[in-house]
């Protein structure tokens, strides 16, 4: 059997840099075990697959080297390029069923939009495994999907070297560290942490804005942001909070095309 595969570096105007996702289109699903085994030997934070939906656009799942997760937004971006770029190039905007709702992906200029559900986090005490393991006290505590640790500059963000092992030991899925821009040319800055889906530090994390575009469009007063993410890779997008939906917008850049033989 061979299955295409495209790797695309997101929320970047560069290769090597920004998040690396990989997409496989399918005519029809592969085995969960056959996708999740795709995926590891991938070792990327996320494979993308889709198939053709009856209803018209296209089904979407996304695994991690170690299991799938019901939302992930640098693959959705991905997913997102291979269908307007590829098989559908005169369409305004790709449409995905997914666990987590219908997700768009829409021309945006240079950039390509994603609509996102909402999923405003809100104040929560601290857990000791989180303390613990960022080492910085934070000034505040959010939960929702994950732990939201908000610090008041980006550089604590950036000088954050965390015990991840106390992040496995959370009851969330991750740990954001996010803080205001100051002078990186963003209104806000964060780093995301997932260990326990087998992803140390995920280089550009689209679906925590979901939780973060509300946070920050109330706390600075605006709904349009500009985010950059301070991992290694780095990478920038742009937010914008729509009351119960939030748009998540970047570029990608396409790095490897090939094929799998399986």
């Amino acid at each position: 059997m061979k299955l295409r595969i495209i790797q695309i570096d997101t929320f970047t105007d560069k290769v090597l840099g920004g998040n690396p996702a990989a997409v496989c289109p399918l005519d029809a699903w592969l085995d969960v075990g056959l996708m999740q085994a795709i995926a590891a030997e991938n070792n990327l934070s996320e494979t993308a697959f889709f198939v053709p939906s009856d209803q018209g656009g296209y089904a979407l799942r996304w695994f991690t080297p170690n299991v799938e997760v019901g939302l992930c937004g640098h693959a959705t971006l991905a997913a997102g390029e291979v269908v307007l770029s590829d098989l559908e190039p005169g369409a305004a905007a790709a449409t995905f069923e997914s666990k987590s709702g219908t997700l768009t992906v829409s021309r945006d200029g240079q950039n390509l939009m994603m609509d996102f559900p909402a999923r405003p986090a809100t104040p929560h005490t601290a857990p000791e495994n989180l303390l613990a393991g960022l080492g910085i006290a934070p000034s505040e505590v959010l939960a929702g999907d994950d732990y939201i640790a908000v610090y008041e500059s980006a550089a604590e963000v950036a000088a954050l070297a965390p015990d991840l092992d106390c992040f496995c030991r959370i009851d969330r899925r991750g740990v954001v560290a996010t803080a205001p821009g100051d002078d990186t040319g963003a209104d806000y800055v964060l780093r995301f942490f997932a260990p326990k889906n087998a992803v140390p530090e995920d280089p550009v994390t689209g679906n925590v804005q979901t939780e973060l575009a509300p946070y920050w469009a109330a706390r600075l007063g605006k709904k349009r942001l500009d985010v950059r993410q301070l991992s290694a890779r780095g990478g920038v997008m742009v937010c914008e909070d729509r009351g119960d939906r939030v748009a998540i917008s970047g570029q990608c850049v396409r790095f490897l095309e090939g094929e799998l033989s399986l």
